[in-house]
């Protein structure tokens, strides 16, 4: 490199790290305020300096779930199956307040999110609304979330940085809108914490549910070594929340957070785990379009029986006998391409890559696995099917034969 460019690239890098370019510093609270009484939140953005903020363009889904908005500055609700609401802050200290209903529920007379009078399992993505962001050139803003919770509730667990007693630090790297998102427990709670290598783990239910706290701190303590091996980014904090019935029997994953039923079992009569599955969906963070879900669920599937098979969990005999459960409930299968995959494509997905670590091991005599194209994928901000056949043959050094196949037209 000439000494000229090496010493203009010198300066540039030094007048991008000095204080006249760093951004101007502005405070985003939220304030929640459980109202169990009504099955609500009430919730207030309070920006300390609006002008910082030209708009906030809420998606309200279908707007049934929000109420009572009231702004300082102008609001505009445009209702609707698509509902929008933008604000346009006032210049000084600017509020916006709305109440947001908690209980959620599904056609099988279970609920997604559930409030009682001792305890509140909610998702922060329900609390504050996801929003296009106009803000002003040379602005950051630095959010946080605060609780204010009903007499006699005891506690509060997000899957954030705790600052205060029910206070939180929200930063997400990723998104220019700090919001508070995944899933959020209050109330009479019970709970058990440790640390996983650079991650602090908490498990919490609301007392009398039924969770089986230690047993699952102790499946994660067990593969804890195989998961850090595989995915190279691990979060400050995790959170896993379960309640039994009527909330609903199954397990999801959120912003750094998994919510279980604790009727689920940890590990299922064929060897799958559900809690490990939504592991791996939090720490991969594979985001598909263009009708590949099956890339993100596969992947999910796979390493759900991968990580136990690694941590000698699994036995040659239950993992062929796994493998004979995923051809069999899969023959049928002749696409994997949708917006939303079924249990019979999930497992298709998963007979399809463990052919395909294979073909990658042998081709590259075991210098490479499929673990390399699960971490090219996390790299990319979102992946499709095309791509993602791109990204195995880069790693094989030539083309693929597993993946030409009509499976994936």
């Amino acid at each position: 490199m000439a000494v000229g460019l090496r010493l203009a690239l010198t300066f540039g890098l030094l007048a991008l790290s000095s204080p006249v370019w760093a951004a101007k510093k502005v405070d985003l609270d939220y304030h929640v305020r459980l109202l169990p009484q009504s099955d609500q939140a009430e919730v207030r953005l309070t920006l300390a300096q609006g002008s910082a903020v030209r708009s906030l363009d809420f998606d309200l889904g279908d707007g049934s779930q929000y109420s009572d908005f009231k702004a300082d500055g102008q609001w505009q609700l445009t209702p609707g199956k698509q509902a929008r609401g933008v604000w346009r802050p006032a210049a000084d200290k600017a509020s916006l307040t709305y109440r947001v209903r908690i209980s959620h529920g599904r056609k099988s007379d279970s609920f997604d999110t559930r409030m009682t009078p001792t305890w509140a399992l909610m998702r922060g993505d329900d609390l504050v609304p996801a929003a296009k962001l106009d803000q002003q050139d040379g602005i950051e803003l630095v959010s946080r979330l605060e609780f204010e919770l009903p007499t006699g509730w005891k506690s509060v667990e997000t899957a954030w940085p705790r600052i205060g007693k029910n206070k939180f630090r929200v930063d997400n790297v990723s998104r220019l809108f700090d919001r508070p998102t995944g899933w959020m427990l209050a109330g009479h709670l019970g709970s058990r914490r440790t640390r996983l290598g650079e991650t602090e783990v908490t498990v919490a239910s609301p007392q009398g549910q039924g969770m089986r706290r230690m047993d699952v701190l102790t499946l994660l303590t067990f593969v804890w070594p195989q998961v850090q091996a595989v995915y190279p980014r691990h979060p400050v904090k995790l959170l896993i929340v379960g309640a039994n019935d009527p909330m609903w029997r199954g397990s999801l994953g959120a912003h750094e957070s998994i919510y279980l039923n604790t009727r689920l079992p940890l590990v299922s009569e064929s060897g799958t785990s559900a809690l490990v599955r939504e592991l791996a969906q939090v720490f991969g963070r594979i985001n598909d379009q263009q009708r590949s879900d099956w890339i993100s669920e596969g992947f999910a599937e796979y390493y759900a029986i991968e990580l136990v098979r690694r941590a000698g969990g699994m036995s040659d005999e239950r993992y062929e006998s796994l493998q004979k459960k995923l051809a069999k409930d899969s023959q049928k299968v002749s696409t994997l391409r949708g917006e939303q995959v079924s249990p019979a494509q999930v497992s298709k997905a998963v007979v399809l890559l463990q052919e395909l670590d294979r073909e990658i091991r042998l081709k590259t005599r075991n210098k490479r696995s499929l673990d390399d194209v699960l971490q090219g994928a996390m790299h990319l901000e979102s992946v499709d099917t095309k791509e993602f056949v791109q990204l195995a043959e880069s790693i094989i050094g030539e083309s693929s034969k597993v993946l030409d196949t009509e499976l994936l037209q």
